[in-house]
């Protein structure tokens, strides 16, 4: 299901070497993970409970932290299941 207002385009970061070139070559394709595969997300318990009492405690609006797990294609390549296992609070600097 492709919404061109919803998308937005990606760039790299800037560098000193490029390993292909830049220019924009056809025409513009929408590419969404959901487009073709069914999603489901799944989260550890301990994870959630976790990253909640971090955000509690933490007396800032704006908070940044890692969610991190494993991306998995089911085995008939209908769906995909994103299985998030750890939660990491960053660094303040």
């Amino acid at each position: 299901r492709f919404v061109s207002e919803r998308m937005v385009p990606f760039s790299f970061p800037l560098a000193k070497c490029a390993l292909w070139d830049p220019v924009p070559m056809g025409d513009v394709i929408g590419s969404h993970i959901t487009y073709y595969r069914n999603p489901k997300l799944s989260m550890m318990e301990k994870t959630l409970r976790l990253a909640y009492r971090h955000a509690k405690q933490n007396e800032k609006k704006l908070l940044s932290c890692f969610l991190l797990g494993t991306l998995a294609v089911d085995e008939a390549g209908e769906g995909i299941t994103l299985t998030i296992d750890r939660f990491d609070p960053g660094r303040e600097v």
